[in-house]
């Protein structure tokens, strides 16, 4: 396996503060939200664990019903840093479950994804889902991704991860994946 792939050994999915009273506000909202629960509902069918985080859910709501309902039995990692890494219990959850590789969704672009990613490169590969991220400007966004992907994080899209994880569609998991790949 080429190391410039992204792969299910090690990874973990990441959904960043996709909270009630920020999303709104988000530029092409539903398509993130959208995309987010495609890559909840495919990290299920692989075994890949999930992470969620809520900034200051007291000012900012909890997470949006439509990724809440997906993944009901995941406790959302409160905090008021910008970046994961630096909230409580984030890293000890990646240490816990020897991920080595991020896969980044949610918002904002060009704030808590970004500062996430750009600590997170120190340490891990990290994978930032293009149409799973965005801010409430696009031209931030833009920017995010652009800084992101100059420091070393590999820019991709829900599809691409996908496939990616998969590599054959002689699989169970290519089977059962084959509704959100349409």
């Amino acid at each position: 396996m080429s190391a410039r792939l992204i792969g299910r050994e090690g990874a973990a999915l990441v959904v960043i503060d996709v909270q009630e009273k920020l999303l709104p506000k988000i530029a092409g909202n539903e398509k993130v939200v959208a995309n987010i629960v495609k890559l909840i509902r495919f990290s299920k069918i692989c075994g890949i664990p999930i992470i969620l985080t809520e900034q200051y859910p007291k000012g900012l709501g909890q997470t949006v019903k439509a990724i809440r309902d997906e993944i009901p039995d995941v406790d959302p990692i409160v905090k008021t840093t910008f970046s994961c890494i630096g909230a409580h219990g984030f890293n000890d959850s990646l240490e816990k479950m020897k991920i080595s590789t991020l896969i980044l969704t949610g918002i904002e672009a060009h704030v808590c994804v970004a500062q996430t990613a750009l600590e997170a490169l120190d340490r891990y590969k990290v994978c930032v889902v293009s149409d799973a991220v965005s801010s409430r400007d696009l031209e931030n966004a833009k920017v995010g991704l652009r800084r992101m992907k100059s420091c070393g994080a590999i820019i991709s899209s829900t599809e691409m991860v996908m496939y990616e994880i998969l590599r054959d569609a002689n699989t169970k998991e290519f089977k059962e994946s084959l509704n959100l790949l349409k």
